[in-house]
Order: structure tokens, then sequence, then C-alpha cells
């Protein structure tokens, strides 16, 4: 007959891959828990920069409107008829006629000392 002598361990093999199990979830679960707070400030980040992009977009649209409106107030201001009507009430008048001062070829100016 043979005899077989078995000395429990200390600490039992159960109780190891017990606590070993206990750490894997434990790490686990703050893994989740962290990357789910991460995914709440992304999203929350994105949604702020997606509004300011709309808002932005809509007064971009809103100025460019205002330009034009300004650049055919430009040109309307700039036509002919509101600068005569202008010089008529700025008490500018019309020359009725030209002269133009004739030189001789043969005259010098001269700078005297």
């Amino acid at each position: 007959m043979s005899y077989t002598l078995v000395l429990s361990p200390p600490i039992s093999i159960n109780f190891r891959l017990s606590l070993a199990l206990r750490i894997f979830w434990t790490f686990v679960s703050i893994l989740i828990i962290s990357l789910l707070i991460f995914y709440v400030f992304q999203i929350n980040t994105l949604t702020g920069e997606n509004y300011l992009l709309t808002h932005r977009e809509k007064k971009l649209a809103e100025i460019k409107k205002e330009a034009e409106i300004l650049k055919i107030d430009f040109a309307k201001a700039n036509s002919l008829v509101n600068i005569e009507n202008y010089f008529q009430n700025r008490g500018f008048e019309k020359a009725s006629e030209v002269k133009y001062i004739r030189i001789l070829e043969t005259s010098v100016a001269e700078l005297s000392q």
C-alpha cells in the first residue's frame, strides 16, 4: 500500500484565483467607467463646437448679405445723377466756356534771383 501525504497550501488555489479575478474585474470596471466619462466630455465638447460653427455660419451669411447691400448702395451713391445733384447743391456752376492759356514756343521762363 502506498501512503501519500498531502499538505494544504497556506493560501488556497481557489482564493488566489478569486483574488486575481477580483483585481481583473475591478480594473476593467474602472477602465469602462473612465472611458464613459471621457466619452461624455468628448460629446459635450463636440456639441459645443458644432453649435459655435452653426452660429458663425449664420453670422457669416448675414455679413455677406450686408456686404451685397453696401455694394449696391455704394454704386447708387456714386452714380452720375447723384454726383450732379451733389455739385448743384454745393453751389458749383457748369462751365459754359473753357479758355486755355497759350504759351508761345519762343517764350522762356526765367528764374529771377
